[in-house]
Order: C-alpha cells, then structure tokens, then sequence
C-alpha cells in the first residue's frame, strides 16, 4: 500500500490543478449509483473548489457546477455561458475569459430572463457561499410540489394572489402615522408590500416597533426589527379552491369598513388542488394558543399542531431574543431581570413561572400560516399585529442581565398574566408601604389600555396618559419609570395635615397637556393572575404569583395595605417590599 500511494504521489507531484479537478470530476462520472455520487469524491472536489482562486473561466465554470449539484439543480454550458435549471426557473451566466462575471439573470417559467443585481453582485466579489444561500432560497421559492402539470398551476394561482395583494395595497386609505413607511408597515391593509421579484418572493412587511421618533426616510430600519412574511404556496392533505383568475372586482370597490369587495371564487377560474398559499413569517412568531385558533377560524384551514411545540410564552421571547445569551430557567422558576435606563436608574422584573406556566398562557413559535384566499390576509396581518404588540412589551423587559447578589436596583416589579390579551404589573408604591397594580390590556395593535390601581388617588387622567406613554414607546420599563418618577414627585411634595394625599394640581404631573384619547373604565373587568374570593381591597397570594379576586374597577380600594417592610431579594436592601415577599424572590401568603 505504502508503495502504490508514493507512486500515486510521484505521478501526480506535477500534474496542474485542472488535471486534478478532471480526474476528480471522471471519478465521479464512473460512480456506481449514478443518483448518488461517491461522498469521498464529492467532497474532495468542494475542499479543492473551495481552496482554489478563481482566476479562470474554466475554474468559475467549475464553482458554478458545484453549487448548483449542491442545490440539486441541472447544470449546462454553452460557450461562455453557463445555466442553472430548475423546473420553474433558471439562471443565466455570462462569463468573462477572465473568470469574471459580466451579467446574471433569472427567468421564471414562460417568462424572459431578467437580470439580477444581487446575484451578479455576490458572483463578482466571489462570495460563493451567500450566493449558494441565495440559490437556495430562489430554489425554495420556485420549489412547488407535484407533477409538472400540478407544478404549472400551483405557479399560476400564486401569481394571481400576487397581483390581487398588490392591488389592495394601492387603495386609498386614511393614513395614521405621520411616517409613511411606518404607517404602511402597520396600519396597511396588506401592509408594506415588496413586490415579487424573480430572485425574491413576494413579502410582506407589516409590523415594526417604535423608532424614538427617527424618520425612516433619514434612517435605514434594520430588518431585524421588522416583522415579514413572504408569500408562496405549499403541499395540503386537504382539496381547496383556489384562483386562477383576479377575485378583485374591476373598478376595485370597498366595504363599509374600508376593506376591498371580492368576487365569489364560483364567479372566476379556480382549481381544487391539494395545496394553499402560506405566509411564512420571517423570523417565526410566538403565538398564543387563542392566537393560533383564531387563525384557523380566519382561514378554515387548521395549522397542524404536530408541527408545534408549545412552551409558556415569556420561555419563547427569552429563546427568540438576540440579546438573551443567558441559560433558561429550569420549569416553574422565576424569571428575574435587570433592565438598565437612562440616568443610572436600575429596574428589576419578576416573570413568576408558576403564574405564566398555565394552559392559557402556552404559546409555540410558528413559522408559517396556511390560507386560501386574498380576502384572509388582512384579518391575519391584524392578528399577528395584535400578537407582535404583545410580545414587543413582554420582551421590553427581558434584558440580557440576570438579578444577581449585590446589585441594588431603584425599583422591583412583578409581571403576572390575567388573559390573553392583558398582564399585570405590581410594585411597591414608593410614598407608602403599599403595593399598587397596572393592568395593561393590549386590545389590538393600535389600543392599549392602562388602569393604574392603589395609587392613591381618583385622577383617571393618569391611565389616559399612561396608555398613550406606553403606546408610543411600546415598553414596560419606560412607561413605569415615568409612574415611579411622578409618583415619587407626588410623595415628596410638602402637604398639609388637613388636606388630602393628592390633589388635581399634584395630578397634573401625570395628565398630559392635552389628549383625546378615552379609556372606558367601566368596560374593564380585572382577574388577576386567577379568580378568588376575598373581602373588597384584600389581595391573596399564592405561590410566586400575586392573586386577587375579579372586580370592576370602581370596586377596587385606592389603597392596598400591608404590613411593615422586611428584606426580599439577597440583592435588594431591606424596606423595599413588604413582609410577604420571601427572601428568594417569591410572594408568601397575605395574611
């Protein structure tokens, strides 16, 4: 053996890299199983590929074949151009002597080639491993299952939804924020609508969080922080009906409530196929279980609940989060935060697991969302809306640093669920020793509302403001540093002995100048945490989560009384909360 490779070395010590890459290539050609080259050879000519400079046509031709064997795509040359086939699309080449590239285009099925720029651009700078990602993701758009016929529809009818989500996003509508982009990622019908282009799917860009006030037109927004979808179409157990023609009414009309009419699918072409169009959200969302049945009630079309994995909903945030780098809690422990703010002041949350490990509470990180006609998407795009809203101020509180000894913080909080749609906040008030509660209900995208209970006093001005703080910067520890802070002002304010704790002029620390916002008390009924029995303006706790009973908000006293303050938190100084907060973190029984 020893004598064969040293000859093999000495025969081949001269050869040129092209001699190599030819016999290499003839290796694979005389495989045994032709649809499964052999993996040794295969992977010898990506190392060698992959170490080699492309200097040469020949050489970039060699690169080309690679990735597209690599993608599982047909490979074909003539002269100086090279082809990547696919079923439904193909790209096209042209090569300089050089090895350069001088244009890229892609061509769908029955369609002319069109060139692409950022192709053409990752091919010129030899990054030959985003331009495979690339290949990829076109592959996988243009990947539609079934026989060639079934192939040929499916492409079709994808095409028309395409056409008809464009439509609907050029109708008039009143506009609601003064940034336009903003205002059509989250207040559009079918939100900020990216065309399809031959090298990317069409998408759909429709939530984004608040940007401090920076025009988009003088910022770029980082994709990160925009919630999109893009839409194609895939497999279905189940038959549906889908189009083959427009279902928009021309000239295109809309309904009382500003939505486009359509056309029944019995009065335009359409096939029953075994297949639907998908949103595939990009990056995946949490959803609610509530959510997620709600969805299906849109569309009639269930997402599979195999294909999910259902986990507390604060658990997914925390995994979703770029900024969590830190170990999970381990199944009913808490999670405890330090969220850093302006000027040095230092919040701690307390997600209790106990509290947010309940059925209703359970969420599962969905990644696409099934339906069948363009009439479903905007009641979808509100829904994920709804849910994203949610999640944003959830996760405002999530920060990367975890509650450790020694670290003093200005103020604590405890963040409990009450539905699916609402949360509660509790802290220790900082004038008395008593606890007060902001309950936050998110009614959609476009609505929160904030009742602040126990804080002593009668102004519900402090709500409307609140509401409009948190609406406008979307998260928890700003919004509640803006309370602590006034509450703070109001506690230090010299008073007189006969007079009440709070008075309207003390109020006006928190009213806004002017708003015409309105928050309808009487229609919010609070449940903390779980439904109990208690006298009115008594709180009872049970394990970690702060309870207390269902009552309208008038019923509520203005203050919730404890008893004398002792120590909580290894890292929390004593005095801080009140006696039923045990030394780990947890709430103890009211008595």
């Amino acid at each position: 053996m020893k004598s064969i490779i040293s000859d093999l070395h000495s025969k081949f010590a001269e050869k040129t890299w092209n001699e190599t890459f030819q016999l290499v290539r003839r290796c694979m050609d005389k495989s045994r199983d032709e649809s499964k080259p052999c993996e040794p050879l295969v992977r010898s000519l990506e190392m060698l590929q992959e170490v080699f400079n492309v200097s040469s046509m020949n050489t970039m031709k060699s690169r080309l074949e690679m990735i597209a064997k690599q993608q599982g795509m047909g490979f074909h040359i003539t002269e100086a151009t090279c082809y990547l086939t696919a079923d439904l699309f193909y790209l096209e080449v042209v090569l300089l002597p050089c090895g350069g590239v001088e244009e890229v285009k892609v061509a769908p099925h029955g369609g002319a080639p069109v060139p692409s720029e950022s192709l053409l651009q990752l091919l010129r700078s030899k990054h030959f491993a985003e331009f495979s990602a690339k290949l990829a993701g076109l592959f996988t758009q243009y990947n539609i299952p079934g026989d060639n016929e079934i192939k040929l529809k499916l492409f079709a009818s994808l095409q028309c939804i395409g056409k008809d989500l464009q439509e609907i996003s050029h109708l008039p509508r009143e506009p609601k924020d003064s940034d336009p982009q903003v205002d059509m990622i989250n207040n559009g019908r079918v939100g900020c609508l990216i065309a399809g282009k031959e090298d990317c799917p069409l998408t759909i860009q429709f939530y984004i969080g608040p940007t401090d006030g920076i025009k988009t037109s003088d910022l770029q927004i980082p994709d990160a922080v925009v919630q999109a979808a893009q839409v194609t179409i895939g497999v279905s157990d189940v038959t549906h009906k889908l189009q083959m023609a427009s279902v928009i009414p021309q000239p295109a009309q809309l309904d009382p409530q500003g939505y486009p009419a359509f056309l029944p699918l019995s009065e335009v072409q359409h096939e029953a196929l075994l297949a639907c169009f998908l949103l595939k959200l990009q990056p995946p969302v949490p959803l609610m279980a509530s959510f997620v049945n709600k969805l299906g009630e849109i569309t009639d079309v269930t997402i599979p609940d195999v294909d999910l994995q259902w986990a507390p909903l604060p658990k997914l945030l925390m995994r979703r989060s770029s900024a969590n780098s830190h170990e999970e809690t381990i199944d009913g422990q808490d999670d405890v935060f330090t969220a850093p703010l302006p000027g040095g002041v230092m919040h701690s949350y307390v997600l209790p697991g106990a509290a947010w490990e309940v059925p209703a509470q359970r969420a599962a990180l969905v990644d696409s969302i099934p339906f069948t006609h363009p009439a479903h998407v905007p009641a979808l795009l509100e829904l994920l809306r709804h849910q994203c809203a949610i999640n944003t101020l959830l996760t405002s509180c999530m920060t990367s640093e975890r509650a450790r000894t020694g670290l003093v913080c200005d103020a604590h909080f405890e963040v409990l669920p009450e539905s699916d749609t609402s949360f509660s906040v509790t802290f220790h008030r900082p004038d008395t020793d008593s606890l007060a509660v902001l309950l936050v209900d998110v009614s959609d995208s476009h609505q929160i509302n904030c009742i602040l209970f126990g804080a002593g006093t009668e102004d519900r001005s402090w709500d409307e403001h609140l509401s409009t703080v948190m609406m406008r910067c979307m998260s928890l520890p700003m919004t509640l540093r803006t309370l602590h802070s006034k509450l703070e002002e109001i506690s230090a304010a010299p008073r007189s002995p006969h007079r009440p704790a709070t008075t309207e002029a003390e109020n006006e620390h928190l009213s806004p100048p002017s708003s015409n916002a309105v928050t309808d008390n009487s229609s919010v009924l609070t449940t903390f945490s779980q439904s109990a029995s208690a006298p009115e303006g008594d709180l009872s706790v049970s394990g970690s989560a702060c309870y207390a009973m269902s009552v309208a908000k008038s019923e509520l006293l203005p203050e919730i009384n404890t008893s004398p303050a002792a120590n909580l938190y290894p890292f929390t100084p004593v005095g801080v909360f009140p006696h039923w907060m045990t030394s780990n973190g947890q709430l103890s029984e009211l008595m």
